[in-house]
């Protein structure tokens, strides 16, 4: 900035630097902090070496201030003066200030304290400010957003008061090697069932596509969810390695759709299962086509608004004993149960509904199997509802245990059951298409009882 006094500020350990700002003409002010100095930087910032902290103040900032008659910018790095919160301590034991003689908030354009050189030490990162409310300081995360790359943290606030990164322990509720054995499974479980699913999608693309049964056209699209469900899963965490933040985003965000995807296609084969059973869907126009539009829009229209709030950043999985590991995704937790588990529930409710409508109905038409089937039907029959078992979704209920002491063993039974849920329906779908190639599959008629009628019902494999 020009035609501007500045002057550096020392009482004690708090440093600081003033600087007053034109009546016009305003511009956005950088600050840069080393170990000795604290200045004004009018050079390209990036290229400072050696600051171990770096303020950006916005155009809009100083503007802001200026027509609500603030004449100055002050920073102040103050150390030691707050008392640490519960459990938790402050970066490099300092608070940093900034004044500008007027009310700051609201921003659109972000102040941004950039701590670099940040050790951890496997702590857990937030940005905080002081609400400047009450005797006691009350520290918020409200205003600010946190953005981490390798070795530095970004506080991005909308408004001014004093700022600071506290550091919380980690909730330590997974071991180093828990960690470690986990993330094994996963890498295992997800490319084995990345190339069972691509082998699927490539049969049914060259060899049956053109015969394959509305079932088969259904679980294609699973097949697709899952496939790059997986695929995202694996390079997820090595896009968190790289630094790059919008590549992290969009990473995070591709990630979470194909998530929600594979949830819907869940939702999508029970609906087709209930339609097939109940003969309703010939009688709906454009049946396969509302299908995908739902199955593959619906995901969009959760995932959008929250790349449009900036939900998706990078999260920290720390073990119990300081070791961590990084990736993509959402690292707010409010928002991560209310999002996805909810999101799932709703899911789950349907699925479980179908899969035990579908049991019973297999169990009300055991004893004609047997009398036409023979011995095999009990096989057959076990063989059905493990298949639907994963065919619906249902093993992602396991999330819903992971708390108090079936924590542990939750994630080991979630993790290689849905990691490996590609390959376990590969097979499901070679075999009964394999039935049904053979002229075997198994055809059944019960008469079921209502209150008014008795029906009669013809059950066939359907990836026909």
């Amino acid at each position: 900035m020009t035609n501007c006094g500045t002057a550096a500020i020392k009482k004690g350990e708090i440093r600081g630097i003033i600087t007053k700002l034109p009546p016009k003409d305003q511009t956005s002010v950088n600050i840069g902090i080393t170990s000795r100095n604290i200045s004004i930087l009018k050079d390209n910032v990036d290229s400072r070496a050696g600051l171990l902290l770096l303020v950006q103040v916005s155009k809009e900032a100083t503007e802001m201030a200026v027509q609500k008659n603030g004449s100055f910018l002050g920073f102040f790095l103050i150390p030691g003066v707050f008392p640490n919160v519960t459990n938790s301590s402050f970066l490099n034991n300092e608070v940093v200030g900034i004044e500008m003689g007027a009310e700051i908030s609201n921003l659109s354009q972000t102040i941004d304290i950039q701590f670099r050189n940040v050790d951890k030490k496997g702590n857990v990162a937030s940005c905080r400010s002081w609400d400047g409310k009450g005797k006691d300081p009350i520290w918020t995360e409200d205003g600010c957003h946190l953005k981490e790359t390798n070795d530095s943290i970004t506080c991005q606030c909308s408004h001014l008061t004093f700022f600071a990164i506290l550091l919380s322990p980690p909730p330590g509720n997974i071991s180093s090697s828990d960690l470690t054995s986990l993330t094994y499974i996963t890498s295992v479980g997800c490319g084995l069932s990345m190339f069972f699913l691509a082998a699927a999608i490539f049969r049914h693309c060259l060899i049956r596509k053109g015969k394959a049964s509305q079932a088969t056209q259904i679980l294609m699209n699973l097949f697709v969810a899952m496939f790059n469900l997986n695929l995202s899963f694996l390079t997820n965490d090595k896009i968190a390695n790289l630094g790059n933040f919008g590549a992290c985003v969009a990473i995070a965000a591709f990630m979470h759709y194909t998530m929600l995807a594979t949830l819907t296609w869940f939702f999508m084969q029970a609906l087709h299962l209930y339609f097939t059973l109940w003969k309703l869907s010939l009688e709906i126009k454009h049946y396969k086509a509302k299908l995908c539009i739902i199955g593959w829009v619906t995901p969009a229209v959760v995932v959008i608004p929250l790349l449009a709030l900036r939900k998706y950043n990078y999260l920290v999985i720390s073990a119990n004993d300081g070791t961590s590991a990084k990736m993509c995704w959402i690292p707010d937790a409010a928002v991560h149960q209310g999002v996805n588990i909810g999101y799932y529930a709703i899911v789950f409710v349907f699925t479980f509904s179908i899969f035990i409508l579908t049991v019973r109905q297999l169990l009300l038409l055991k004893p004609t199997i047997g009398k036409t089937a023979g011995g095999s039907s009990i096989k057959k029959n076990s063989f059905s509802i493990m298949g639907l078992f994963l065919l619906l979704g249902i093993t992602w209920a396991f999330a819903f245990f992971s708390h108090g002491p079936l924590l542990v063993a939750s994630y080991y039974i979630f993790t290689i059951l849905n990691t490996f849920q590609g390959f376990f329906l590969f097979i499901y779908y070679y075999h009964s298409s394999k039935d049904v190639g053979n002229n075997s599959g198994v055809t059944v008629s019960s008469s079921i009882s209502s209150s008014s009628a008795t029906t009669t019902t013809t059950t066939s494999s359907p990836y026909q």
